[in-house]
C-alpha cells in the first residue's frame, strides 16, 4: 500500500523493502521481550543501521489491549527518548507502567537506577496532583507531568500530555553501567 510515495511493509528484523529503499519508520512492539537484556543493544544497532538518515525505530511493549505502552524512540545515532502512554482512566499510578518497560529498562527498575528514580518521582507527582482527579484523570496527569518537568528533561508538553503520553530524554533514563 502506498500513501504519498510511502510503502508499508510487514516483516522481521531483515526489514524487507522493495527497491533497496531504507525505512523511515520501524515499529517493533512486544518483540524484544523474549530476548536477553544483553542482546537488545545489538538488535537496536542492527535495526537502526537499516533506517533512512532521518528514520526512526520505535521499540517497546504494550499490554494486550493497548491501554499501556512504553517505548524507546531511536534514530540512526541510537536512543533518543522514552515515552510512557496510558489510557488514563485505567491507571492507578504511573509506576503501573513499569510492567510495560522495554527490555532495555525493565530489569533496571531497581533502586540506584534512573528509571526507578523517575517512576518514584512520577508517582509522587501523581499523588500531589490528587486534588485534580475530580476534574478527571487527564487533568491529574497534566498536573503531575508539569510537576515532573521541573526535575526531569521532558520532551513535548501539555499537547502530548493531554493524550496520556509523557516523553523523557533517553539520557536521563539510560541504564547505569
Amino acid at each position: 500500500m502506498c500513501i504519498r510515495d510511502r510503502v508499508f511493509a510487514h516483516g522481521g528484523f531483515e526489514v524487507p523493502l522493495p527497491g533497496g529503499r531504507r525505512p523511515v519508520l520501524i515499529r517493533a512492539a512486544n518483540v524484544l521481550r523474549q530476548y536477553g537484556e544483553a542482546e537488545v543493544a545489538d538488535v537496536w544497532a542492527r535495526l537502526c543501521a537499516r533506517l533512512a538518515p532521518d528514520g526512526l525505530l520505535v521499540e517497546g511493549t504494550c499490554d494486550e489491549i493497548g491501554r499501556r505502552h512504553v517505548w524507546v524512540a531511536l534514530g540512526p545515532e541510537g536512543p533518543r527518548t522514552v515515552t510512557f502512554a496510558a489510557r488514563l482512566a485505567s491507571l492507578d499510578r504511573p509506576s503501573d507502567l513499569a510492567e510495560r518497560l522495554p527490555k532495555a529498562l525493565i530489569h533496571r527498575n531497581v533502586p540506584g537506577e534512573p528509571i526507578h528514580a523517575f517512576l518514584r518521582d512520577f508517582d509522587r507527582a501523581w499523588a500531589s496532583a490528587a486534588p485534580y482527579a475530580d476534574l478527571g484523570a487527564r487533568q491529574r496527569w497534566i498536573r503531575a507531568a508539569a510537576a515532573l518537568a521541573t526535575a526531569w528533561p521532558l520532551v513535548g508538553g501539555p499537547r502530548r500530555w493531554r493524550q496520556g503520553e509523557l516523553t523523557v530524554r533517553w539520557d536521563a533514563l539510560a541504564p547505569r553501567g
